[in-house]
């Protein structure tokens, strides 16, 4: 309070002092020192390009860092039945999945704490960057990758895996049910691994549901889930987290031992190129040197940007990682199954 007092005081001194020194001069001192306070008075309403660039950096870093969502392990619960209660499940490929539209549906307050089931119903999108990132569908690259998966025979046992992006979390299962000793799932929001990802795990893990690498040959299952029974052996190699990349990654890393993979199932996260740092950044940390990483993606994705050539150039560039595409889908929209490994791996 004092000092915007005395602050004021001396303001009015000043325009006192200004306004003698105009009744002292000439005409021609009184346009000049007008057109200088004039002068003064746009500098201060109007800072240097610089100054505003500056700025504006400042604001967009503060708003990247706001929307920065931390790192969580979600525990499984020991009552897996009440992990299925209420689900509705579906059928593709010989794996169970919670039916979305009555996810949409029933999933409310305590369950959708993140808000994201109705914002997405509410915006009719699929995609709200930095609050919803697609993980409550199963995108057509997933069933690509699993498809690559089992053609070119990759081997799970005994390996540690991360589906990093998981959504549903079917590539996970599939390594799962390959007898990955481990098997992680990331996704970006908590209220999908919660409700999405791991009711799909345990209801392709209970001892009747279990498809085994012979997915198409399996019989579909019922669409109320079965009484959960006898998982804990394959739920005890999983793991759940959800949060950005970089937290997790970061969440990770400092676990002793510190937490590195065999294999890295991702799938459509190449959409937007301002995930770009972020996704190669998580790679290359949580990579073992001999790993490697499967990646899904269309060829181009209209609207956001991104796309397979923009990610390879960008890989290119950081010159970490050697990449080699493995597979390419023509039917409707070209899509691309992409491997990553370190340059010096084996």
């Amino acid at each position: 309070m004092d000092f915007q007092f005395n602050f004021a005081v001396d303001e009015n001194e000043n325009s006192e002092a200004d306004a003698h020194f105009l009744l002292l001069c000439s005409p021609e001192q009184k346009q000049e020192s007008t057109e200088k306070s004039r002068e003064s008075a746009d500098l201060a309403a109007k800072p240097s390009p610089k100054l505003a660039a500056a700025k504006h950096q400042d604001e967009a870093a503060l708003k990247k860092n706001l929307c920065v969502k931390a790192a969580k392990e979600h525990s499984i619960p020991q009552d897996l039945n009440k992990v299925l209660e209420n689900k509705v499940m579906e059928t593709v490929l010989g794996l169970s999945h919670v039916k979305l539209s009555v996810v949409e549906r029933t999933c409310s307050g305590d369950a959708d704490s993140e808000g994201i089931v109705s914002k997405s119903v509410s915006s009719h999108s699929d995609l709200i960057p930095g609050v919803y990132e697609g993980g409550l569908k199963i995108w057509e690259c997933t069933f690509d990758l699993m498809d690559y998966l089992t053609e070119a025979e990759i081997e799970f046992t005994n390996k540690t895996v991360l589906d990093l992006g998981c959504g549903a979390g079917l590539l996970g299962i599939v390594a799962l049910q390959g007898e990955a000793a481990r098997v992680h799932f990331q996704d970006y929001n908590s209220t999908v691994i919660d409700e999405i990802t791991l009711p799909n795990v345990v209801a392709n893990c209970i001892s009747e549901g279990r498809g085994g690498k012979d997915r198409k040959a399996s019989k579909p299952p019922s669409k109320r889930p079965r009484k959960a029974e006898s998982s804990p052996d394959v739920l005890s190699r999983c793991r759940f987290f959800s949060g950005d990349w970089s937290q997790v990654s970061q969440l990770l890393s400092n676990s002793k031992p510190c937490l590195k993979y065999d294999i890295i199932l991702t799938s459509e996260t190449i959409y937007n190129p301002d995930y770009y740092s972020a996704l190669h950044d998580t790679l290359a940390q949580l990579l073992d040197a001999n790993g490697r990483v499967y990646l899904a993606s269309k060829v181009h994705y209209f609207g956001v940007g991104g796309g397979v050539s923009l990610f390879e150039k960008f890989i290119e560039d950081k010159n970490v990682f050697k990449t080699s595409l493995v597979k390419t889908i023509d039917q409707g929209l070209q899509r691309c199954i992409i491997e990553i490994a370190f340059k010096n791996s084996c």
